[in-house]
């Protein structure tokens, strides 16, 4: 009997432990209603984040990718995530948030429901946006029309679909550091913010080990394709040749070097790009010059 109840007292106390390091984290809601935001500003953050990317109906084109409605699937080793309604519905999207939960979901990837997000939705690289950006961002979506389309449930499976596992994986994965650390040209930091945080261009063209987190070892040198069929490029300096002009002029026409073209997710990637300015596009080329040359894997 009493070797039973030690073994309850452990497995309690284990589980206790396990409850206050997986618990979400939220910010602080008196600062977040505090921030003012910037529609125009908005707009900005709305195409280097790629927002329309994920969440736009599969196939909208021109005005119809900004109603955000969702359904998009998403492949992964975790099983298929679909993008939700994100739109201005207060019943199916997100109409009757307040900024501060939005601003909390970008950034801590929390749930106005206090619930964790799964990673699909890139909050590891946003959560290094500003917070004037997030509500920004915020302000800027709710001038999108609203859409009453169900969000799709998730295709995940036992025991990735168990939600509080998700606050160990913030625990070993989640940092707002980034992963180019010392910056000393305006351009390349102005490229670092729109590449890691914005844009998380990394959460494809990097590497990521059997949890799902990023091996930043291999920052940009390429990565398996989520849906198992090929690889994402490698776009380390050691690995893309461009120069930075060519990179620059790709990412607003999406026309190579070599007079190719841009195929896949890029599509949407240069669709986006393509609407920020010429400065814009050039800090980022002189960011992917600036990273770390990553050695290749031996065969």
């Amino acid at each position: 009997m009493r070797l039973l109840i030690l073994l309850i007292l452990f497995v309690a106390s284990g589980f206790g432990v396990y409850w206050l390091a997986t618990a979400p984290e939220t910010l602080d809601t008196t600062e977040l209603a505090a921030v003012s935001g910037d529609p125009e500003r908005g707009e900005f953050v709305f195409n280097a984040a790629g927002c329309a990317s994920c969440h736009k109906a599969k196939g909208a084109e021109a005005d119809a990718r900004l109603v955000l409605s969702g359904g998009q699937s998403f492949p992964s080793p975790f099983g298929n995530f679909s993008a939700p309604n994100i739109s201005m519905d207060p019943e199916h999207g997100i109409g009757d948030w307040t900024q501060a939960q939005f601003i909390t979901a970008v950034i801590q990837g929390v749930s106005p429901e206090g619930s964790h997000y799964f990673p699909a939705f890139p909050y590891s690289s946003y959560n290094k946006m500003s917070l004037t950006d997030a509500a920004s961002l915020w302000s800027y979506m709710q001038t999108l029309p609203a859409d009453a389309t169900p969000s799709k449930p998730h295709g995940v499976g036992f025991p990735f679909n168990i939600r509080r596992n998700l606050g160990g994986w913030k625990l070993l994965f989640l940092s707002d550091d980034y992963a180019l650390a010392e910056v000393s040209d305006p351009l390349v930091e102005e490229g670092r913010y729109l590449v890691e945080a914005l844009g998380h261009c990394a959460e494809c063209h990097t590497e990521r080990n059997a949890l799902g987190g990023l091996d930043r070892s291999r920052w940009m040198a390429g990565a398996p394709d989520p849906s198992g069929k090929g690889r994402v490029p490698a776009i380390d300096p050691g690995s893309l040749f461009w120069s930075e002009a060519d990179i620059a002029s790709y990412l607003k026409s999406g026309f190579t070097p070599e007079f190719d073209t841009a195929g896949g997710h890029m599509v949407d990637v240069i669709e986006n790009t393509a609407l920020l300015t010429d400065e814009n596009r050039a800090a980022i080329a002189a960011y992917l010059k600036a990273i770390p040359e990553v050695a290749k894997a031996e065969p």
